[in-house]
């Protein structure tokens, strides 16, 4: 499908994080649609801003369509790869083929998979086969049980899924997972650091994979700490749009 390429790994990378919905610039709180902040209503003029400071990737997310499915950001990634020059992974929605096709023909250097990875494993395994496992990220955003073992969430961080979060990540891990995106939701926009315990399980589970962590990061020594715990990259959402870490500042790191 002409899109099999596998580049070398690449240094560590920072992903400002746009998350939209209605059209606006939120975030939720640990996840929950009831728990939103309002930063701005043109998620473009950011984008170009993230770019200006020397931003390579951007994160975009899709509210809407990860809770109801049907991607409703095209206009937008398609304004942002025409006037930024940003490489953009993005998701929220994506069920089936025909949406991955839709989002790489429009711009999407990777697509976001969230929900399906969950739901249906052996499908997205079928698509980092066919269109090349850089073209994809599996996206595994996670609670912790009572009896300590890791479950993902979906549908919007709505439900369970029924594998635990280890069974899942091995199991992509054979399938020759590049990209792994993993959330702890309970630190989700609450500020409180990432949780590099989490992402020190992960690395054991999957040590070959690119993990990108996100949830809680503060300031620039979060961005260290995810870097020394061997992460690929680090999301930043909340502390970007308050002010709290300049992104010039954590791309420096």
């Amino acid at each position: 499908m002409g899109f099999m390429s596998t580049p070398p790994v690449a240094a560590f990378q920072i992903y400002p994080a746009l998350d939209v919905r209605d059209g606006r610039v939120v975030r939720l709180a640990q996840g929950d649609y009831a728990r939103e902040t309002r930063y701005g209503d043109d998620p473009l003029a950011l984008a170009q801003a993230y770019a200006a400071a020397g931003a390579r990737w951007l994160h975009l997310v899709d509210l809407d369509a990860a809770r109801a499915g049907g991607y409703t950001l095209a206009p937008l990634l398609s304004r942002i790869k025409a006037d930024t020059g940003l490489s953009v992974q993005t998701g929220g929605g994506i069920r089936c083929e025909q949406d991955v096709e839709r989002l790489l023909a429009i711009g999407a250097d990777r697509v976001v998979v969230g929900s399906l990875s969950v739901n249906d494993p052996g499908r997205v395994a079928a698509w980092l086969a066919s269109y090349g496992n850089d073209k994809l990220t599996v996206a595994l955003d996670a609670r912790c049980a009572a009896d300590g073992r890791w479950f993902p969430a979906t549908h919007g961080w709505t439900r369970q899924g029924r594998s635990t979060l280890s069974e899942l990540v091995r199991l992509y891990a054979r399938s020759n997972l590049r990209h792994l995106l993993c959330t702890d939701i309970s630190r989700d926009g609450m500020l409180s650091g990432p949780n590099l315990q989490l992402y020190a399980l992960l690395r054991q589970w999957a040590p070959q994979v690119a993990l990108q962590a996100s949830g809680g990061a503060r300031d620039v020594g979060d961005v260290r700490g995810a870097r020394e715990a061997g992460c690929a990259g680090l999301v930043l959402g909340k502390s970007l749009l308050e002010g709290r870490i300049s992104l010039r500042e954590a791309l420096a790191c």
